[in-house]
């Protein structure tokens, strides 16, 4: 108070001052007389936003500044100079504002005004949702709205769901566990108790797509009857030949019409672009039915493409192949319809049930017998191949000679690690194993060397009857012979049975590794009448391949190499050799080689090896591991009778468990005893061999 009288002191003597006629005064009692403020009021603004900001501006006569008190809980109040105003955010809710004005002489008038503050609720929600394109159970969405602070989505098939935030922008997914209508709801917060629903129906359906396999546990294999047929799903009661599955499809024809029969409708329309061959495994009730495979548009009858194959065995499973290849790709084709017997009315009798599965496209037409060897260029040959595990064959010219005929096999990017080619529907005759004759050849073009190549022999009649075997290319991008010795079959497999009949031959481009776009050519399939050497590493061991590298693998100060016979007389008059100089530190020091397929033991069991010893009395460890398990072993040792001449040592394995898998050779000269790299301690060996 003290300080506004001095101020109005001050100002009262200026304008005196100023006057003409200059007085002297310092009274200001008349201030003090003055009233408190009156008529006092205070405006509300609210931001529709949302944001709950609200602008306040106080009113009043005889006032020069208010103070603010905001009614939250804030509790210091805002200055605010007469004709201003103050901003504040609040929640949503109701609040008591009081506003105190002031004076210029102090004195004061205060008002309590009530404020609301309530949210709008969101406008414009719009929800965008879809079922993934990757997965039918999956759902994808987001959402946009005016006035929403957060968004909760609801997805409708967990009970009491608590419901999932996120954010406008933010695209949130959901994978149903199985088949159904669900109710999904997305609600829109306001920020305050004021919200907006958006509420549709989610259906989840596992539609029908090719291939057919009558597998799946959710499509649902809804056949559509006509004229008599009835198509359904069941158990599959004949579980053999080419089809173990676990369901197929049914066909009953009954009366009254010759055209009875049934059809599937597919989500999308049937791809053309690539494949135009249908192939569906039948089981006839006789030799001689028909079965039409057709396809038709989804609205318009008119526009349809079918073909129509008759049973060649009865009551056995058959892959039949429907040639596709002339339809006209331009129309849409949504359904698959199967005719039995058309033209001739059935009586739904066993003599006119068909079973029916895994129709598929391909592009392989039916295949025919073949004749070894196979070399791609006889006029008036069948020679289609079946693909398996995404590989794509065809037929090709060779690369380095036009006028030759060959098969070109990429193996795709996404193809299996066991993706494969079976070479016809079979051999014409079957394959003539011998205990001294087990190889066949093919002719390779590979891209690397190094690749495993895997040949696998069967019984066309029982796939349980079936050997393989690998061999390993050793150039790129030139051709080569590669020898299998199914003597030797691969880990894993069944051994060379000479009781059983192979008379199906398929072939698997680098066995083991997914696809990766590597594309290979192949030509000249032959059975070999006499073993050869073949051009990977394989027992007998001679050392002589000129396109083998012999990697040895040294351990313990052991080092293995091929070098030139140092002595070639006696028993042993061949130029190269393998040479082990064993050094410091360990009294187990040698190496080891690793065959490209393990030995067989089924029937052969004595390993005998050429030694050069520096010393009477020096021994030869020669054992045998697993691959990748060196737990899994067998070993014998022989002793060195001469010194400095070729002998040959003998290793009993007569106790070995041939059901067990061993592929490396391990050489270890005087177990015990460390070696000092001297002459001493050099030794040579060659012609391992398991008689």
């Amino acid at each position: 108070m003290r300080i506004i009288k001095l101020f109005l002191s001050s100002l009262f003597l200026l304008v005196i001052l100023g006057g003409c006629k200059k007085i002297a005064t310092d009274d200001v009692s008349f201030v003090d007389a003055l009233a408190a403020p009156a008529d006092v009021s205070v405006l509300f603004s609210i931001t529709q936003d949302n944001s709950g900001l609200v602008t306040i501006t106080p009113n009043g006569t005889g006032a020069v500044y208010y103070d603010v008190y905001y009614g939250d809980a804030t509790t210091t109040p805002v200055n605010v100079t007469a004709g201003t105003g103050t901003t504040h955010v609040y929640a949503e809710g109701l609040y008591n504002v009081k506003i105190v004005a002031h004076a210029v002489n102090g004195k004061i008038t205060e008002l309590i005004q009530p404020l609301t503050v309530s949210f709008r609720a969101p406008e414009n929600l719009v929800v965008t949702w879809s079922i993934d394109a990757a997965n039918n159970f999956k759902v994808n969405l987001t959402a946009t709205a005016l006035y929403e602070t957060v968004f909760k989505v609801f997805f409708g098939d967990v009970p009491n769901e608590p419901g999932l935030p996120f954010l406008e922008g933010q695209n949130v997914s959901h994978v149903y566990a199985a088949v159904g209508s669900y109710t999904l709801r997305v609600i829109a917060y306001s920020g305050g108790s004021a919200t907006t629903t958006y509420t549709t129906t989610v259906n989840i359906v596992d539609p029908i797509l090719i291939p057919i396999t009558f597998e799946s546990p959710t499509v649902n294999y809804a056949f559509t009857n006509f004229g008599g047929g009835v198509g359904t799903k069941i158990a599959n009661p004949q579980m053999n030949g080419i089809n173990t599955s676990a369901n197929v499809g049914r066909m009953v024809k009954n009366a009254p019409e010759v055209w009875g029969g049934s059809f599937l409708t597919l989500m999308d329309p049937i791809d053309f672009s690539t494949n135009k061959v249908f192939r569906m495994k039948v089981f006839s009730p006789r030799v001689g039915a028909r079965v039409l495979l057709k396809v038709e548009n989804l609205t318009n009858g008119g526009i349809s493409f079918e073909k129509e194959v008759t049973s060649t065995v009865a009551n056995a499973w058959e892959d039949m192949a429907f040639d596709f290849r002339a339809i006209n790709t331009s129309n849409s084709y949504h359904k698959v319809v199967i005719i039995c017997d058309l033209g001739v009315v059935g009586d739904g009798s066993p003599n006119f049930t068909w079973l029916f599965d895994d129709i598929r496209l391909t592009n392989q037409m039916p295949v025919g017998l073949l004749d070894l060897p196979i070399t791609f260029d006889l006029p008036n040959v069948n020679y289609e191949v079946t693909d398996f595990g995404g590989n794509q064959t065809e037929a090709s010219l060779d690369p380095t000679n036009g006028a030759n005929n060959v098969k070109k096999t990429t193996k795709p990017n996404g193809a299996e690690t066991w993706a494969g080619t079976t070479m016809g529907a079979g051999y014409t005759t079957a394959l003539p194993f011998t205990a001294t004759k087990t190889q066949m050849s093919i002719r390779v073009y590979s891209p690397a060397a190094g690749i495993r190549v895997r040949l696998k022999v069967e019984d066309r009649t029982n796939n349980t009857r079936s050997v393989e075997t690998e061999a390993m290319t050793q150039a790129a991008n030139t051709w080569e012979t590669l020898i299998f010795d199914f003597a030797n079959q691969s880990s894993g497999t069944a051994a060379l049975n000479l009781a059983y009949t192979y008379n199906m031959g398929s072939i698997f481009f680098d066995f083991g590794n997914a696809g990766n776009g590597k594309v290979f050519y192949w030509d000249d399939v032959s059975f070999l009448a006499v073993n050869t050497t073949p051009n990977y590493l394989a027992l007998p061991i001679t050392f002589q391949s000129t396109t083998y590298p012999y990697n040895f693998v040294n351990f313990g100060g052991g080092v293995g190499t091929v070098v030139n016979n140092p002595n070639p007389s006696g028993i042993n008059t061949s130029t190269k050799v393998g040479k082990m100089v064993k050094g410091a530190p360990e009294v187990w020091a040698g190496t080891f080689l690793e065959l490209v397929n393990p030995i067989n033991f089924s029937v052969l069991r004595t390993f005998k090896v050429k030694v050069y010893s520096p010393r009477v009395g020096a021994k030869l460890l020669l054992k045998v591991e697993n691959a990748t398990n060196g737990g899994i072993s067998f070993e014998r040792e022989a002793t060195c009778t001469t010194a400095n001449a070729w002998e040959e040592l003998t290793f009993d394995y007569s106790m070995i468990d041939p059901g067990l898998s061993f592929s490396k050779v391990v050489f270890i000269f005087d177990l015990g005893t460390p070696g000092d790299g001297s002459p001493n301690f050099t030794f040579y060996f060659d012609d391992i061999t398991l008689n």
